[in-house]
Parts: structure tokens; C-alpha cells; sequence
């Protein structure tokens, strides 16, 4: 599975190995953690879909690559959160949407696909408390980090936390939507054609899908 990536995504993993070999090399064992984190997070979808027995899109697991190195890489050791001040609130909302679309796949998953067994309201409302649940997570982690490795991931404390979760709510919000629209047979662009594109490669969870 890990071969089927594009090859922008195998890129990036390489260049966070190099990255941690280069860090442990020079006894760097802060950079080194961050990147070996990096590069586990980032590869975890691919091993969680493979045991899953999942087929999840190309483009949608770079995205989830780029997010990955894009926040905790590029944010924390090339400082791209002070620099650029437009970074987290894309690196923030860009999760939330994607996970909003996780969160309506796996509920969906779970009606096979049934939209008559639950009104897509229902639906779309536990993809964005999903998403919600992910991005709170999210924040005890950067918490946990800056606690246990001296980092700064929560910049200016309760002030950067609420903005982050105001951002998470914003994006599930528009993940869940794109789900509802999509189950209205609406289009909304890359998000809904996402959700097609799931759904058409992996048949066998959604039985009951008759658009």
C-alpha cells in the first residue's frame, strides 16, 4: 500500500527519515523525536487502512500527509506558526473539514450506506461532533507537548486553544455539511467528489447505496 502512494507522499516521508537520521546523527534528540512523530502519524492512515481492508483515495491521504508534516514539522521546527500568522488557522481548518469527512464516511459505513436508516441530519451531526472530538484531542496533545519536550505548540495558551477549536468548529462544520450535500445529491466540488470516490472503491461497506 505504502507503493501506491503518489509519489509527492513518499517524498515527504523520505524527507522526514532523512531529517530524523540527520538529527540523531548530530545527538539532535528533540528534532529527531519530532520527526520520527511526524513520520508515524503520518503513515498511520496507510497501515490503519490496510488492516481495515479500506481503499482510501490517493489524493486524500496526501492531504493527510501534508497536514501532518505541515503542522507538527513545518510549524514547530521551522517555526512556520510566527512566521506565517495565517498558518494555523489553515493547518486547523483544513483537519477539521477532513475530518468532518472522515467522521461522515465512518457513520455512513456503519448504515452500509443506508440513508433511510438514519436522515442525513443525523448523520452529518456525529461526523461534525467526530470532528469536533478530534481537534479537542488534538489540543491535549499539543498540551502534552509542550509540557513533556519544552515546545510551543500552544502559542499564547487559552487564547491560541479557543481560537484553534473556533476554527475545528468552522471546518467540521463544513466537512459535516459536504457529507449532508452529498447525501441530498448535491455537488459541492473536490469535498463531495471525495465521498464519491470512496464510496466507488470501496463498494462492499455501502450495499444499501442506491443514488
Amino acid at each position: 500500500m505504502f507503493r501506491e502512494q503518489t509519489l509527492l507522499t513518499r517524498l515527504i516521508w523520505l524527507a522526514l527519515i532523512i531529517a530524523a537520521a540527520e538529527a540523531i546523527y548530530t545527538w539532535r534528540l528533540s528534532l529527531a523525536f519530532i520527526a520520527l512523530i511526524t513520520l508515524g502519524l503520518s503513515m498511520a492512515p496507510v497501515l490503519v487502512a490496510k488492516w481495515a481492508q479500506i481503499t482510501v483515495p490517493k489524493s486524500f491521504m496526501l492531504a493527510v500527509v501534508m497536514f501532518v508534516g505541515g503542522t507538527i514539522f513545518l510549524g514547530e521546527v521551522f517555526d512556520f506558526y510566527n512566521r506565517f500568522w495565517w498558518w494555523d488557522v489553515i493547518m486547523h481548518g483544513g483537519s477539521a473539514i477532513g475530518f468532518g469527512l472522515i467522521g461522515f464516511v465512518l457513520v455512513f459505513m456503519m448504515f452500509q450506506g443506508d440513508k433511510f436508516a438514519a436522515p442525513p441530519s443525523a448523520i452529518a451531526f456525529f461526523a461534525f461532533c467526530f470532528a469536533l472530538a478530534i481537534g479537542a484531542m488534538w489540543e491535549i496533545f499539543e498540551f502534552g507537548m509542550d509540557q513533556l519536550l519544552g515546545l510551543n505548540m500552544q502559542k499564547s495558551g487559552l487564547v491560541d486553544t479557543m481560537g484553534d477549536l473556533i476554527v475545528n468548529c468552522v471546518g467540521a462544520l463544513i466537512g459535516a455539511g459536504s457529507g449532508y450535500a452529498y447525501l441530498r445529491g448535491r455537488q459541492l466540488g473536490g469535498m463531495t467528489g471525495v465521498i464519491e470516490d470512496f464510496v466507488r472503491r470501496n463498494p462492499r461497506f455501502f450495499r444499501k447505496w442506491r443514488r
